[in-house]
């Protein structure tokens, strides 16, 4: 069985990193330590050089999924960059205030995306019921569903991840995210069936520069892409079956 593992990057370095580690798609962002938003459009252009697709996040600020007209503006703005780099796809989703997905925004973004690939982010995670946002994104065309199954970590959601992807029955792909590692990947796999995992693949890093940390231009710990942790993933995941 072949397992696809996506790696989010929000930096040339990462991406440099994932690519060596064996990862077989990418998921670019920017400043992943609020979960992912926009990646600017010259690390677009970067990533474009790629042997493997990459997709960009389209996600114009922190905080819920709820976005406004200007905030769909921008996104709109966004994925016309995306194509412009030449990239393979984008990252979409939106709730309503009462956490289902938007649907009528969500339509209108991956409409302005024809022709690139798209995968419906964790907004799919606040959903109130996720059997209905399955047969919704299944509706909207999109290829996969990046979730935790609705919990904090893939590994609390499991029997949902396993529902959905039982439930899915081929149509759209589930893609478990959210805490995957190399010592938890294989039983995520062999729980749930899915034929694609999404992992930061990251380790701590100490910032080397205390003048920049002090002056608030750098955390004084941060998470980077490690290519040392991409290659023990496919290593897991190859030892899974």
């Amino acid at each position: 069985m072949t397992i696809l593992l996506e790696v989010c990057v929000d930096s040339a370095e990462g991406l440099a990193a994932a690519i060596a580690g064996g990862a077989g798609r990418i998921e670019l962002c920017s400043a992943l330590e609020l979960g992912g938003l926009t990646p600017l459009p010259g690390l677009m252009r970067i990533a474009a050089r790629a042997p493997i697709p990459v997709y960009a996040m389209i996600r114009p600020h922190a905080g819920p999924f709820v976005f406004d007209s200007i905030d769909e503006e921008a996104m709109m703005m966004d994925i016309d960059a995306v194509r412009a780099a030449g990239l393979a796809g984008v990252v979409i989703g939106a709730n309503q205030l009462d956490g289902t997905l938007d649907m009528p925004l969500i339509h209108r973004l991956k409409a302005h995306a024809a022709g690139l690939g798209s995968t419906l982010h964790r907004a799919f995670d606040l959903v109130p019921d996720a059997d209905q946002a399955l047969e919704q994104a299944v509706e909207l065309g999109c290829e996969r569903i990046l979730t935790s199954g609705c919990a904090l970590k893939a590994t609390d959601g499991l029997q949902t991840l396993k529902r959905i992807s039982a439930r899915a029955a081929g149509r759209i792909s589930i893609m478990p995210g959210s805490g995957i590692r190399p010592a938890n990947v294989g039983e995520i796999l062999r729980a749930t069936g899915v034929r694609e995992v999404h992992g930061s693949c990251s380790s701590p890093v100490e910032s080397a520069d205390p003048r920049a940390v002090a002056f608030g231009f750098e955390a004084k710990s941060m998470n980077r892409t490690d290519v040392a942790v991409v290659g023990e993933m496919r290593r897991a995941i190859a030892a899974a079956f």
